[in-house]
């Protein structure tokens, strides 16, 4: 029976001999991750010096097999991020657009602070003190780089580069919990009234208005869509023979660096394929605009340029934007009018409903970031207290 093999990461016998020169080269044979043994040797001036060489030498071996050939952990934090956007258009899980954020986001943010480091000196206590340090200049960029940081890390140690992700490890970031901002009833009022006076085309400058921008509103208020969503509605989605009108979000419009403004054929996520009954406001503004586009074909978009392509999101943002700076009207987002009909459904019937009109699988999500909170607690609470604690003329003018 043959002897057992030396386990992958150990060595074997160490051997010390003295060379011409004098000094002492200590050598063993070291079984790397590939399961070859391979000659490892360090020379020093004494033989226990060489040993410790040796010894250190061999503790810095990888266990892990390299996803790639010329990546280790000794390469630079460079070939890593490389490695990490290549490997994310190979799995092509993620839409174009998350794959051009999280690279602008790495370069941006996190590369000036870990472009000379070796994949071995990025640890817990950088990444801690980077993410902290972020934080203080900008929490939402401390929060961005977090993410495109644990996902390279994280590739790495797939791919057994790494033996652990030290952002497994970093410490909580912190930030002010600012509750979601939302429009009453008379702002939206204020809104719509700004748009419509625009649209009349009182303005001096600009291109003459088409309607669109306060149809688009009023589909975003009664569907909480996003207005990617909003944007990419076709001929074929809107049900008008339904009764309530329904409408069928089944896409975005999205704009790539380098590509033309196009419909992607799913939302945001799946949970955002839904059918929306639409309230009498929304209907209306819908049925106006196609009774203004006249005769169109099922897959034609419901709003467009006048050169038939679709409406790019930051286009329609600038307009609103520039209407309502116009009024006076500061701090408005299409988001916000999401955040809006959220807030009305949770406010006149449950969390859980607003949740499903927005497409979310987590109410928390929803009662987190679109809930505006209402600081009035139920007045109930003054019956029940007067009944356990008023005093006793009180109580007997009460009975």
């Amino acid at each position: 029976m043959g002897r057992p093999r030396t386990p992958i990461g150990t060595f074997g016998k160490i051997r010390v001999v003295r060379v011409a020169s004098g000094r002492v080269t200590a050598s063993t044979r070291y079984r790397d991750w590939d399961g070859v043994s391979r000659q490892v040797s360090a020379t020093a001036d004494t033989k226990a010096a060489a040993e410790r060489a040796l010894k250190s030498k061999l503790s810095q071996r990888s266990l892990f097999q390299p996803g790639a050939a010329d990546i280790t952990p000794d390469s630079g934090f460079p070939a890593l991020v490389d490695y990490w956007l290549e490997d994310m258009e190979l799995e092509d899980r993620l839409s174009l657009t998350t794959q051009q954020l999280y690279e602008r986001n790495m370069r941006t943010l996190v590369m000036p602070a870990f472009e000379h480091l070796t994949l071995r000196e990025v640890g817990v206590a950088r990444c801690d003190r980077f993410l902290k340090g972020l934080a203080r200049e900008s929490p939402s960029k401390a929060k961005q780089a977090r993410v495109a940081l644990r996902l390279a890390l994280g590739l790495a140690v797939r791919h057994e580069i790494l033996p652990r992700n030290p952002m497994d490890h970093v410490g909580r970031l912190h930030r002010e919990r600012i509750s979601p901002s939302a429009l009453t009833p008379a702002e939206v009022d204020a809104v719509r009234a700004a748009v419509r006076h625009w649209e009349t085309g009182l303005n001096e400058t600009g291109p003459r208005p088409d309607g669109q921008l306060g149809a688009v509103i009023e589909v975003m208020l009664g569907t909480s869509a996003r207005i990617g969503e909003v944007l990419a509605l076709r001929r074929r989605d809107i049900d008008l023979t339904s009764a309530p009108t329904t409408l069928r979000i089944s896409g975005t419009i999205v704009s790539q660096r380098g590509v033309a403004t196009s419909r992607q054929d799913h939302p945001k996520t799946a949970r955002s394929r839904r059918v929306v009954a639409l309230p009498s406001f929304a209907a209306e503004a819908l049925r106006t605009r196609l009774a203004h586009r006249g005769r169109m074909a099922e897959d034609d978009l419901v709003f467009s340029s006048r050169n038939d392509t679709p409406l790019t999101t930051n286009n329609v943002r600038r307009q609103l934007r520039h209407v309502l700076d116009l009024a006076g009207i500061e701090g408005v987002t299409p988001h916000m009018f999401r955040r809006t009909a959220a807030t009305a459904i949770n406010d006149r019937a449950s969390v859980e409903l607003a949740a499903a009109l927005l497409g979310h699988t987590d109410p928390r999500t929803t009662l987190r970031h679109y809930i505006r909170r209402n600081e009035m607690v139920d007045p109930a609470t003054a019956v029940l207290l007067d009944k356990a604690f008023a005093k006793d003329i009180q109580r007997r003018q009460a009975t």
